[in-house]
């Protein structure tokens, strides 16, 4: 899998996202905030539903919830679709 893109962006603690590599820039909720910081760190799809269901009451749809924002980051070109593949979504 690789997250080698993920890995350049410049995430600030208030959910602002730099992409230096297009110039681009994003704002993120706390939640992608959190998503986005595990998956620079490696961390799965799945792992990282587990800990959020574990840490907070989450609905139902949080797994399409969270395969909308890997979309998303696919769509801007953040992450490479192989890796949604890859997970499963």
């Amino acid at each position: 899998m690789d997250i080698s893109h993920l890995a350049m962006l410049a995430v600030s603690d208030t959910g602002f996202v730099f992409d230096p590599r297009t110039g681009h820039s994003y704002s993120v909720n706390t939640t992608g905030l959190l998503l986005l910081r595990s998956l620079k760190q490696g961390v799965t799809v799945s792992q990282f539903e587990e800990e959020l269901r574990s840490s907070f009451e989450c609905p139902p749809t949080i797994r399409d919830d969270i395969g909308s924002f890997i979309n998303s980051l696919v769509h801007y070109e953040l992450l490479a679709d192989a890796y949604k593949m890859s997970q499963s979504l």
